[in-house]
């Protein structure tokens, strides 16, 4: 049986990525890290660092474990939900930069701090490939907060700003990104519903998402002939 196309292409849209491709990498990362301490093969911990730094450096299709992914696991299994990828790059991120530590202390003689690094790369991957709890995203999102990204309410929109013609009276407004799966699924729900709905397409027009201080999509919102937000319906 075909599996549907895929919405995202893993190698050229990279500001999403398919959720089950990192928890894939998560894995292969967990179980070589975990391999190279109960074993003593500490250089597979560099190798696995090298590997993580050619992906964030060079791209996706650099990355053996992302390209295991989208060409072996993928085209049989299909496209999983679709994500913001900036989480998990930056856990990537962090990966990089334990596993080199550990790499490091392994040369240098001091193994046990070596040891310590590596399982505890070894634990969170593991962790994040069986639960989906990813420790390096949640830092993301943290930073992102403390860096003052994030949501911001909104008592107005103007309705120049959405083009038009528009409809008369209230309407519907959803920021969404043309790749997210949750905004497809909402937008499909608006399109199905008696009232007038504008899609705003985030990619497009990051201008109004830096505007109304959209850091999640799908945002959608209920508003008045006059452009007052009546209701936060999403996001």
């Amino acid at each position: 049986m075909s599996t549907p196309p895929r919405t995202a292409h893993p190698y050229r849209d990279l500001d999403v990525i398919d959720a089950r491709a990192p928890r894939f990498n998560q894995a292969t990362v967990g179980v070589v890290s975990l391999v190279a301490v109960l074993t003593g093969w500490w250089p597979l911990l560099g190798l696995l660092a090298l590997q993580l730094g050619i992906g964030l450096r060079f791209g996706r299709q650099y990355c053996l474990p992302c390209v295991a992914y989208f060409e072996l696991v993928q085209p049989r299994f299909g496209e999983g939900p679709i994500e913001d990828s900036r989480p998990p790059r930056f856990a990537n991120q962090v990966g990089f930069v334990v596993l080199t530590s550990a790499t490091l202390a392994y040369g240098v003689g001091f193994a046990a701090v070596g040891n310590g690094l590596g399982l505890l790369v070894a634990g969170l991957a593991l962790l994040a490939a069986a639960t989906g709890f990813c420790a390096g995203c949640e830092m993301y999102r943290i930073g992102a907060r403390l860096r003052g990204i994030r949501h911001q309410a909104f008592d107005r929109v103007e309705l120049a700003d959405l083009g038009g013609p528009l409809p008369a009276g209230e309407l519907i407004v959803a920021f969404s990104h043309p790749l997210c799966t949750e905004c497809r699924s909402v937008e499909a729900e608006l399109a199905a519903g008696s009232r007038p709905f504008v899609s705003v397409d985030v990619r497009d027009r990051p201008d109004l998402a830096r505007k109304y201080g959209v850091a999640l999509v799908p945002t959608v919102v209920r508003v008045a002939a006059d452009g007052r937000v009546l209701q936060q319906v999403a996001g």
